[in-house]
């Protein structure tokens, strides 16, 4: 991926030298999410986050914090495809006759603060439509390597522009309808709507894609089969192998490997939003 001569966002906010204190979380409904894997999928449902907040008030002190190389270049790389999804996002909301609220983006190390609540590392990256901010520790990019065997910067893009996409989705108002079906349904049929929001999210990160490619020419050969790859790894049939063993496909939340491979390539491929209705289909 073509990204080191990129713009650089404004919009990133730096907390990995906060260290959030307290006691752990409260257990139930997020100690099981987080133990079967869970935290992995690209995409964490705010009543989870509410739930996994901590029983008083967190803590918070500031540590002399010294990036490495790696992690500067990290942090740089993050900047640059938020950047990114800024310019894309503004240009397609323009178009549409909107204007492009455009979210921050933390960066912290293991746990952190969030309008959403009290979340840690080990849930991976999440959006919290509350402050309408992005949550990153960098971390998982070493993990979403080792753990899922999914490497390249463009594997690590299409997770930011993921959670880019819920941003998307709220400021259109997408999730706080999905919110509200969910409340009439049972178990399974609001897993199915989640399982529609974040295959939309997938197909806003391919869009992302296919857009800032043709404005400016960011794909290298094998960049996108990087990002197809990602999708497949954090499919929730393949977790749910990996963690327990077998599929239970009324349990999942985010979709299945080539569920998400699918829209991912569904939106990379037409840069269109209309192609992107999940729920639709």
């Amino acid at each position: 991926m073509r990204w080191k001569s990129g713009r650089r966002s404004s919009h990133i906010e730096d907390r990995r030298g906060t260290r959030v204190g307290g006691g752990l979380f409260k257990g139930g409904i997020g100690t099981i999410v987080i133990a079967l894997g869970l935290a992995y999928f690209l995409g964490i449902d705010p009543s989870i986050l509410l739930q996994l907040q901590q029983a008083g008030t967190p803590s918070s002190t500031e540590t002399d914090y010294q990036p490495t190389a790696k992690e500067q270049q990290q942090a740089d790389f993050v900047s640059v495809v938020l950047a990114d999804t800024e310019d894309t996002w503004s240009a397609i909301f323009e178009q549409a006759g909107r204007r492009y609220e455009e979210p921050s983006l933390v960066l912290f190390s293991g746990r952190v603060n969030s309008a959403c609540g009290l979340a840690s590392a080990a849930m991976g990256p999440f959006y919290c439509p509350a402050d309408k901010k992005v949550y990153i520790d960098l971390s998982f990019f070493d993990d979403l390597q080792s753990r899922h065997g999914a490497s390249g910067d463009f594997a690590q893009a299409y997770v930011i522009a993921h959670e880019v996409g819920h941003h998307v989705q709220n400021l259109l108002g997408t999730s706080t309808q999905v919110r509200k079906a969910q409340q009439g349904l049972g178990k399974a049929g609001a897993n199915e709507l989640s399982v529609q929001l974040e295959l939309q999210a997938d197909c806003f990160a391919g869009l992302w894609g296919n857009h800032a490619d043709r404005s400016r020419d960011i794909l290298e050969q094998g960049d996108i089969e990087e990002a197809l790859n990602a999708a497949s790894a954090i499919g929730d049939d393949r977790l749910q192998k990996q963690t327990q063993g077998h599929v239970v496909p009324e349990s999942f939340t985010h979709g299945s490997s080539a569920q998400r491979v699918h829209w991912f390539r569904q939106g990379i491929t037409s840069g269109n939003v209309a192609d992107c209705d999940t729920f639709g289909s």
